[in-house]
């Protein structure tokens, strides 16, 4: 009070301000990051960005903010994180699904693999190959039972499959010395090195083999031009060339599936369990069928049996591969493939019929010789070629390796058990909740 009594206040001194950007209460002001903020009374945010053009600056146009299900809160709008979040939790197939499936396409219209640069000398390789084993496994069957003129048939016929197979490989690799420099090493981890090897030893066997049975068949006169000892010598070498060729005839018979299933080409590979049982039964028919045609009806009966069994054997040995190839028998069942494929069928399932029924009818054993021929060599043709178009078509390619990483997932998931389930937190007591308890004993 001044000395006249009269109520004059000091000034008072004013309150420090808060600094730029925050509110007395401590809070960031909204204004100073450029937008403004309000909460409205459902426990939504509106914000309006004041800094961007056309935006008002007094928050009467507001943005509404994040909705249900969000970061936000229970009363947020769908904001940016729970379309995220949900966007990530939809899987392959779903209905609901914001993005489509993808198309399998490749880049710039290109395979994802690349299919082999082989052409028809290849299947016709494969089938010879083939034929050329079994028939002369069938012919030591026949010498060792006593059946000379079905033992000639199968040599014969080993021959002539074994001289066009080494053709139609010379002639797919361009020039003879390519197939000499594949001799500089052996690995056994190698399907093209084992079969170069077993093709070196059980083509000079059963050339020999075979290169008698042609002497025997010539005249007198003709076979008489030669040596006495160099006839004697190739009678005597006859046999033990003809079991060589034997004892690796199985392996000359099917390694060729094996040389298929290690490559990338999706059919070949989906089918690399079943496809040397398919290729040893077609062999078996063929060989079969070629010795009908060749052999006296008198001794023709293991060659019938052969026959059947192995038309059997082909067709029972295709209905698994079919389910183990998955999407890639696609491949095999439609267009030019497909087309071969049906008529393989067709030919091995006739020539098996006929060949159980056509014991006494030369005539109808030779139709079932061919039947079988042309079935085993139309089997070649569908596998080779659904080789060919499952590796230009990359859906083939990709949708088993995806199935793939998502059954390892699978059972990674289910090896690992439920994900443990944490208990919910308790409520958060009231904050007068002590006072209540403590005042209540007085009261009482």
């Amino acid at each position: 009070m001044s000395a006249d009594g009269s109520a004059s206040h000091e000034e008072a001194e004013p309150a420090p301000s808060p600094p730029a950007g925050v509110t007395r209460e401590g809070l960031i002001d909204g204004s100073s990051l450029g937008h403004t903020a309000t909460v409205g009374s459902t426990g939504g945010r509106d914000e309006t960005r004041s800094d961007r053009p056309g935006g008002p600056a007094d928050g009467s146009a507001a943005r509404p903010g994040p909705g249900p299900g969000t970061a936000a809160g229970p009363g947020a709008g769908p904001g940016r994180a729970g379309r995220r979040g949900s966007g990530r939790r939809r899987r392959r197939g779903d209905p609901n699904a914001v993005v489509p499936d993808a198309q399998f396409t490749s880049y710039y219209g290109r395979p994802v693999v690349r299919h082999s640069p082989w052409t028809y000398d290849i299947p016709l390789y494969l089938f010879l190959g083939g034929l050329a084993g079994a028939s002369s496994l069938l012919a030591e069957g026949a010498q060792l039972t006593g059946r000379p003129a079905l033992a000639r048939s199968g040599r014969l016929t080993a021959l002539t499959g074994i001289v066009g197979s080494f053709y139609f490989l010379v002639h797919d690799l361009g020039k003879p010395s390519r197939f000499i420099n594949m001799l500089r090493v052996v690995k056994p981890t190698s399907p093209m090195s084992m079969g170069t090897w077993f093709l070196v030893v059980y083509g000079p066997a059963a050339g020999v083999a075979g290169a008698v049975e042609v002497l025997r068949l010539l005249p007198v006169a003709v076979s008489g031009l030669l040596p006495r000892p160099l006839r004697a010598l190739a009678d005597a070498v006859a046999h033990p060339a003809a079991a060589v060729a034997a004892a690796i005839a199985p392996a000359v018979a099917t390694y060729t599936a094996v040389l298929l299933t290690d490559s990338a080409s999706p059919a070949w590979f989906e089918a690399r369990r079943e496809l040397p049982f398919v290729f040893a039964g077609s062999a078996a028919a063929a060989a079969g069928g070629a010795a009908l045609i060749g052999a006296p009806l008198a001794q023709s009966g293991p060659a019938r049996r052969a026959a059947v069994l192995g038309a059997v054997a082909e067709l029972a040995a295709q209905v698994p591969m079919k389910r183990s190839m998955g999407l890639a028998a696609e491949a095999l069942e439609s267009g030019a493939p497909g087309r071969w494929h049906r008529a393989s069928e067709l030919l091995t399932a006739a020539g098996a019929v006929t060949a159980a029924v056509s014991g006494r009818s030369r005539a109808l054993s030779a139709a079932a010789g061919v039947a079988l021929l042309g079935g085993s060599l139309t089997t070649r043709l569908a596998v080779f070629y659904a080789g060919q178009e499952s590796a230009k078509d990359p859906r083939y390619t990709v949708v088993p390796q995806r199935e793939r990483v998502d059954a390892r997932a699978a059972a990674a998931a289910a090896a690992a058990g439920p994900a443990p389930t944490t208990p919910p937190a308790p409520a958060p007591a009231p904050a007068n909740a002590t006072a209540t308890a403590s005042a209540a004993p007085a009261t009482a």
